[in-house]
């Protein structure tokens, strides 16, 4: 039978220990299987591969501490959520037309308190519907990537019911109110203020791409009112939305935060007043 060779070097002395694989010598004659003995290796080349040991161990320590110090980034679950609950409801009230649903509406004539809330993730027809959700994805995922969950849904929540509340006092009584604008506004206003600098190349950046950006939004994103039998652009929730924006990061920026070493953000924060 063949014989399992091993290439036996005693670690403190100056040798390798290495196994040589089994497969093909099965497959050799007896007579060509030859004991191998400890093959001696040069003082200077332990040393060097001692070294390379050491260097090599001492890498892999730093990169597993610096792994472990990076910040993990924040993965975007909240937007989704949003874009479902939005297109949950247009799918509810248009395609299996539930009639409960017209009741998330905010009727200015006599509006329940949670309508201005529900009435945001409402939306009058499909491009209604796309245009918002296109622009509340962008910005709202810019938000919950540099703030966070919790802050992308009050973000949300109040920009879109404060610019609900401003539309109900505005305009007429015979007016019904839905859709997403304020919100996308809203966000869209703190998306940009949050990621503000003085950097020269931000501002250039906000200077060549704002007009731009500002003018899709205003032509895309529609809070829908309808007035009678027509529907109309209530650009009272666009002007509003922002807005409250805009008050929010100020007023989140007054905020004293106790933990500030250990929160970069609130550090950055503080020092902007």
């Amino acid at each position: 039978m063949a014989q399992q060779l091993l290439l036996l070097l005693p670690a403190p002395s100056r040798t390798f220990l290495k196994a040589l694989p089994s497969p093909f010598l099965s497959y050799l004659p007896r007579r060509h299987l030859v004991p191998v003995t400890a093959v001696p290796v040069a003082p200077g080349i332990r040393r060097g591969l001692l070294r390379y040991a050491t260097k090599r161990s001492s890498l892999v320590e730093e990169l597993e501490i610096a792994k472990e110090k990076q910040p993990h980034s924040r993965r975007a679950n909240g937007i989704f959520w949003i874009l479902l609950l939005n297109f949950g409801i247009y799918m509810a009230d248009h395609l299996f037309q539930i009639r409960q649903i017209k009741s998330l509406y905010l009727y200015h004539a006599f509006p329940s308190w949670f309508q201005f809330v529900t009435s945001t993730f409402c939306h009058a027809n499909w491009n209604h519907l796309s245009s918002n959700l296109f622009f509340v994805y962008i910005f709202g995922k810019l938000v919950e990537e540099e703030e966070g969950n919790f802050a992308l849904w009050m973000s949300y929540i109040l920009t879109g019911a404060g610019a609900n509340l401003i539309s109900w006092l505005a305009l007429p009584t015979s007016s019904v109110s839905l859709g997403a604008s304020g919100a996308v506004f809203g966000l869209f206003t703190i998306s940009v203020l949050v990621k503000m600098s003085w950097d020269w190349r931000k501002i250039l950046e906000v200077l060549i791409l704002g007009q731009f950006v500002v003018d899709k939004v205003l032509e895309a994103a529609r809070a829908t009112t309808i007035t009678g039998q027509s529907f109309q652009v209530n650009n009272v929730a666009h002007v509003s939305g922002a807005l409250i924006g805009a008050a929010l990061v100020f007023l989140v920026s007054r905020i004293p935060f106790s933990s500030n070493d250990d929160n970069p953000k609130a550090t950055k924060r503080v020092n902007r007043k």
